[in-house]
C-alpha cells in the first residue's frame, strides 16, 4: 500500500482551517470532565487567564501546555501539539507570499 503525500497544492487547497486545539477543548474535552475552568486552571498549575486565552483561542497550545494538559486529561500531550501545528501551518500558508521562492528540490 502506497502511502499518499500531501502536496503543496492540495494543502492550500482546503477551504477550512483545522480546529484549534482551544476549541477542541472548550467545546469537547471540558464539557466531558465537568470541572469548572477555574479548577481546570488551578489543577493544571495555569492562571485563569491563560487557559481562558486557549479557550477562547487567543493564545497558542506550548509543549508546557501540553505538558500540563496531557497530564491533568490523562491523554498525550503531543495530541494537542500536533492539533497546534496544524492550525498553526494553515493559516502561515495562508499569509506567506512564497511566490518569488524557488523550489530547489521535491523533498520526500
Amino acid at each position: 500500500m502506497t502511502e499518499h503525500i500531501v502536496t503543496d497544492k492540495e494543502r492550500q487547497g482546503r477551504k477550512r482551517a483545522p480546529t484549534h486545539p482551544g476549541a477542541f477543548l472548550r467545546d469537547i474535552v471540558l464539557p466531558a470532565v465537568g470541572r469548572p475552568k477555574t479548577e481546570v486552571a488551578a489543577l493544571a498549575q495555569i492562571s485563569r487567564q491563560q487557559l481562558y486565552d486557549v479557550l477562547n483561542e487567543r493564545a497558542r497550545i506550548t509543549p508546557e501546555l501540553a505538558v500540563k494538559f496531557g497530564k491533568l486529561l490523562g491523554s498525550q500531550p503531543s495530541v494537542l501539539l500536533r492539533m497546534q501545528v496544524a492550525y498553526d501551518l494553515w493559516h502561515a500558508e495562508r499569509s506567506i507570499n512564497t511566490k518569488d521562492i524557488p523550489t530547489l528540490a521535491e523533498a520526500v
